[in-house]
């Protein structure tokens, strides 16, 4: 890890006003754009290993899911400004696990500069001897979490998003876990533990919350796993679940404050 985007910040980029319960195509990054998955989170015909998807292969909903995402527009606030910003990297692993189809997140250290303790995508600055932000990505999610890049194919990579206070414009970058290993927290105390959040937990409507920074703006956030995944990741896997067609209708005026614990210098 080395100073990365983490889940923080950019309560912004979360912020969907106006976004209907439910629509897949609510306002937001999506800006009218879905994938129009084939299947949704859980063991239908459309998850890893179902009907389409060989041996090994990326099952149909993430090659929608990818192409959506890659050409999906990036509002003009979170856009990169001129001269750009650091350049970043996160890795967004898509897996098959025991509870079906699953999403790679990790939980930063208390002692961080930037983002303490707070769940994000595998992922940080782009370093030189990178060559750009599919290898730093990849070096990223193996540095931190014991992730094989060998057994990753990279899918797509998105357009960048801008984290203001921060300054960094990071890259997602979207791939299939063709071949997992097991992972833990391989870089304490940068990084404490690592979890395959099912996509079906991330879609739940109970477990989805709007969270408002004290800052005022207020966006989407979720419980899972003892994690409160909110600000920059929780924009990021909001966008995903509307991209792919998975949002459900889930209570848009439970709003919440951001807890003092989770806020950390810069936050």
């Amino acid at each position: 890890m080395t100073g990365g985007p983490g889940s923080n910040g950019v309560a912004a980029a979360a912020a969907t006003p106006g976004a209907p319960s439910g629509d897949p195509r609510a306002p937001g990054w999506a800006q009218g754009a879905s994938a129009g998955a084939r299947g949704a989170p859980g063991g239908d015909p459309g998850a890893p290993g179902g009907p389409g998807a060989g041996p090994g292969e990326p099952p149909g909903w993430l090659l929608d899911l990818a192409e959506a995402a890659a050409s999906a527009p990036v509002p003009a606030r979170l856009r990169p400004p001129p001269g750009g910003g650091r350049p970043s990297a996160v890795l967004m692993l898509f897996g098959t696990g025991p509870d079906g189809p699953d999403l790679l997140l990790v939980q930063r250290g208390p002692g961080l500069r930037r983002h303490s303790g707070q769940p994000a995508f595998p992922g940080g600055a782009i370093d030189p001897s990178d060559g750009g932000p599919v290898p730093a990505a990849l070096r990223e999610a193996a540095e931190e979490a014991g992730v094989d890049p060998a057994g990753v194919d990279v899918l797509a990579v998105l357009p960048d998003v801008f984290i203001e206070h921060s300054g960094f414009a990071v890259t997602p970058v979207l791939a299939w876990w063709r071949r997992p290993v097991p992972v833990a927290a391989a870089d304490p105390p940068e990084v404490t533990s690592v979890a395959r959040v099912p996509l079906a937990e991330l879609a739940d409507p109970a477990r989805r919350v709007s969270i408002r920074h004290p800052s005022g703006v207020t966006g989407p956030a979720f419980r899972v796993r003892g994690m409160l995944v909110w600000g920059f990741t929780g924009a990021l896997v909001d966008r995903l679940l509307t991209l792919a067609g998975w949002e459900q209708p889930w209570d848009r005026g439970r709003v919440e404050e951001l807890p003092p614990e989770a806020l950390t210098p810069g936050s």
